[in-house]
């Protein structure tokens, strides 16, 4: 093993405490030291004249002391006082020894770094690094790197040992070679491996060190396209490994599928359709169908995934789609049993809820057979929980699950030898540049055409001063037979105060509005009383619910037209933009009343704009991409991508290209992957590959 590969303890001065103030940084090998980035630099490559100097500017001074005095104010400080031929600065030091009175003494010839600010005296460092120095002293050769660390660790240290390690590479750099070839670094215009990472710790004085702080210097960008790379590599293994497993060859359904239509009120969209016909290839080939369906609130996922599941019944397989919430499922429960039940095929239910006698009877049915078609939550990745024969799992709202489990279903198809098609459907609209990235392994579909009929939503901003207006405009819309939901957001990441909240707000309309009949719905709440509650406004016993944001995804009630979300400013775009699309499901015209508290931050007014001004779904997680970052919009759980070492896929969106044709070059070069993957995921490479 090179010293590369070994633990940090193998580094001088390096020991097993140190060694745990590193793991907190993720840096557990010698080289993790060389992949963790400066967050910023310093200029200590010139002398600054002190009568250019201005406040709040980093600089190295140098100067004679002219005066050396402790003295008493709010704090007492020891105040030196330095000069140039150009002018006079103080330096200020608020702890301090006898010594080091001492060493400054009048005549001394000193050496400060630190930020210029005004103070009593003029221009004052206060407690700047400095040392004692001669007559034509070098200044340093290189920008000064500022690393992202830990207690315990400080600058100095850690600098120290980012050279060292340095050392090593110099010394041994067949230990980390360089993966892509001259030919395809010229190809793509990338600088060295090596060359990048001296560059990026060691700096020259004339490397734009804007550029570097932005990382958009070209030794940055090198390192970012080949992370980005190995995460692709990655998630390509996983297809192959998948794609290497038999999967049935299912007819095209046709027979069952132009029986369902006929039941359906309207007729498929054109975008359905192809979509449709995308998904009937896959499942016709003998290797495991891995696609992921986008369509936006409303443009009819549902129906596509029941279309796609007929192929599979005609073909006698089983279908299975899970949902991430009991709502969604029971709803797409309700759905699957009015359309499939009149074709004669049985479809069971299996949910956290189903106990005893139930949940027994449902298992036997589904290990036996006889329900063809099965629907449930997470509960279908139970151990106990056996399918006859799985021909396709669909799963829908992927991102609620995390990476792994969109992969688990998959072996509850494998006791027959062959391994379920995967349908993955989302409402949540993913931007390309993370579709690119966070599902490389699945072929993407896209709906992108609503039904006809559908009325775009309007949507207001609007001050929770005006509150009382809002009420009222809920009674007249309930007067004229509507009805109207009222979505109480998160408190502090707390769903206990979140409740309460709800809990607060359906008393205080109840009693605003007696002539209303108002449910509540929140996460504290059985399985069962929610059901209830939801049924009852579904079939129109309620005018008003009351809601926390488990009514996010899934809801139908094509009655409601409007909805008023409090604290909207709490919620990402894409979220706000689900909860839009419980309402505008039927003809009539739609509101949505987003009731903020002032004053809204910068980053708060620019979110609710954009909801005000589109109703695009892509275009809006374009944005919450761009205000909130990758970790956000896909859910903490996605921390494969959440946690990239020096990738951002907003900043390096234009690098995705560049990383499919990489991906394509290194297609039969199975060393270098595994050398990339290594290099970039550590021992997590096959976190994508667990289930």
């Amino acid at each position: 093993m090179s010293t590369l590969d070994a633990p940090v303890t193998a580094l001088k001065g390096v020991g097993e405490a140190l060694a745990i103030k590193f793991g907190r940084l993720s840096i557990e090998r010698v080289s993790d030291l060389l992949f963790h980035l400066p967050l910023r630099y310093q200029d200590r490559t010139r002398l600054t004249p002190m009568g250019t100097l201005r406040a709040g500017q980093e600089a190295v001074i140098e100067g004679e002391v002219t005066a050396n005095d402790v003295v008493k104010g709010r704090r007492r400080s020891l105040l030196v006082r330095l000069r140039d031929a150009s002018g006079i600065v103080s330096l200020r030091f608020f702890h301090f020894a006898p010594a080091q009175q001492q060493q400054l003494h009048v005549g001394a010839r000193v050496r400060a770094f630190g930020e210029a600010r005004a103070g009593a005296t003029g221009l004052e460092l206060y407690h700047p690094e400095y040392h004692l120095s001669g007559s034509g002293t070098p200044v340093d050769e290189h920008f000064t790197p500022i690393y992202p660390t830990t207690e315990g660790l400080n600058q100095l240290r850690f600098r120290a040992l980012v050279q060292q390690a340095l050392g090593l590479l110099e010394r041994e750099p067949e230990a980390l070679p360089e993966v892509l070839s001259d030919a395809l670094r010229q190809r793509f215009g990338l600088p060295g491996l090596h060359a990048s990472l001296a560059l990026l710790h060691r700096p020259p004085p004339d490397t734009d060190i804007e550029q570097l702080g932005a990382g958009r210097h070209p030794a940055t960008r090198r390192l970012a396209l080949e992370e980005l790379l190995a995460h692709r590599l990655s998630l390509r293994e996983v297809r192959q490994r998948i794609q290497q497993d038999g999967a049935p060859e299912l007819a095209d359904g046709r027979g069952l599928q132009a029986r369902f239509l006929t039941q359906l009120p309207f007729a498929l969209t054109g975008a359905q359709q192809r979509v449709l016909e995308e998904i009937i290839l896959d499942l016709a080939r003998p290797a495991p169908m891995l696609r992921l369906v986008q369509g936006d609130v409303g443009s009819g996922k549902t129906v596509v995934a029941a279309m796609a599941a007929l192929a599979a019944l005609e073909s006698n397989c089983q279908a299975a789609i899970m949902a991430p919430t009991e709502i969604l499922a029971e709803q797409h429960y309700r759905s699957f049993k009015a359309w499939f039940e009149p074709l004669g095929i049985e479809v069971a239910w299996l949910a956290g809820k189903l106990k005893g006698k139930a949940r027994l009877d449902a298992k036997a049915a589904i290990a036996d057979g006889r329900a063809r078609m099965v629907v449930g939550t997470h509960a279908l990745f139970q151990d106990d929980v056996h399918f006859q024969r799985l021909g396709l799992a669909v799963i829908d709202e992927q991102h609620r699950f995390g990476v792994h489990q969109r992969l688990a279903l998959r072996e509850k198809g494998e006791a027959g030898g062959l391994t379920p098609h995967q349908l993955i459907m989302t409402a949540t609209p993913i931007p390309r540049t993370l579709a690119m990235s966070a599902y490389a392994d699945l072929d993407v579909s896209l709906i992108d055409e609503l039904p006809p009929g559908r009325t775009p939503v309007k949507t207001v901003v609007v001050s929770d001063e005006r509150r009382p207006e809002v009420v009222q405009r809920i009674e007249r819309a309930c007067g004229e037979g509507r009805q109207a939901y009222w979505v109480c957001t998160l408190i502090e990441e707390s769903e206990a105060l979140q409740c309460q909240a709800a809990e607060v707000t359906s008393a205080e309309l109840t009693e605003a509005l007696p002539q209303l009949a108002i449910g509540l719905v929140h996460g504290r709440m059985k399985a069962a009383e929610k059901a209830e509650v939801m049924a009852a406004f579904k079939e129109g016993g309620l005018d008003l619910l009351v809601a926390t944001t488990v009514i996010e995804v899934g809801v139908d009630v094509p009655n409601a037209s409007l909805m008023v979300i409090e604290n909207p400013e709490r919620l990402g775009l894409s979220q706000l933009h689900q909860l839009r699309g419980r309402v505008g499901r039927g003809s009539t015209e739609s509101f949505c009343v987003l009731l903020y508290h002032p004053p809204l931050s910068k980053g708060s007014r620019q979110r609710l704009g954009v909801m005000r001004e589109t109703s695009d779904g892509f275009r809006i997680a374009e944005k919450d991409l761009e205000l909130r970052g990758p970790g956000e919009v896909l859910g903490t759980r996605q921390t494969g991508l959440a946690q990239m070492k020096i990738a951002d896929l907003e900043r390096d969106a234009d690098l995705l290209d560049s990383v499919s044709a990489l991906a394509r070059a290194l297609e039969g070069d199975s060393a270098a992957a595994a050398v990339l993957i290594r290099r970039w995921l550590g021992d997590a490479a096959g976190r994508y590959g667990q289930v």
